[in-house]
């Protein structure tokens, strides 16, 4: 099992920036893939970025150039910095993890962007 504990969240204003982190309870090295989710109020949950095994990286259309997922292997840690904010990327985001071929999921942390 994969225990995921996200943080970082909250408001900001448009053009801001936030980082969420999300400490996982074994090392990462041992964990296919991990990424970051987001769901906005009646909207369905949608792929954020991702880092998948052999170090390959996928980004949302939307965010690129503008969000950046990385990771901590000492800390175990998988981290999304969010720059240049917009109203759109509110959101509940969630940690995710792909582990023996079961999918994971943080608790989420609100991320709100006022205008």
């Amino acid at each position: 099992q994969v225990q995921l504990v996200e943080s970082g969240g909250g408001l900001v204003q448009a053009g801001g920036s936030l980082r969420l982190s999300c400490a996982a309870s074994r090392s990462l090295f041992t964990i296919n893939n991990m990424g970051w989710y987001r769901q906005a109020p009646g909207k369905q949950r949608e792929l954020v970025a991702e880092m998948a095994s052999g170090s390959t990286i996928n980004y949302l259309n939307s965010v690129k150039d503008r969000f950046t997922i990385s990771r901590d292997d000492a800390k175990n840690t998988v981290y999304l910095q969010m720059n240049s904010l917009k109203p759109e990327d509110t959101a509940v985001y969630f940690c995710t993890a792909l582990y023996w071929d079961r999918r994971y999921w943080g608790q989420g942390t609100q991320v709100t962007v006022s205008s």
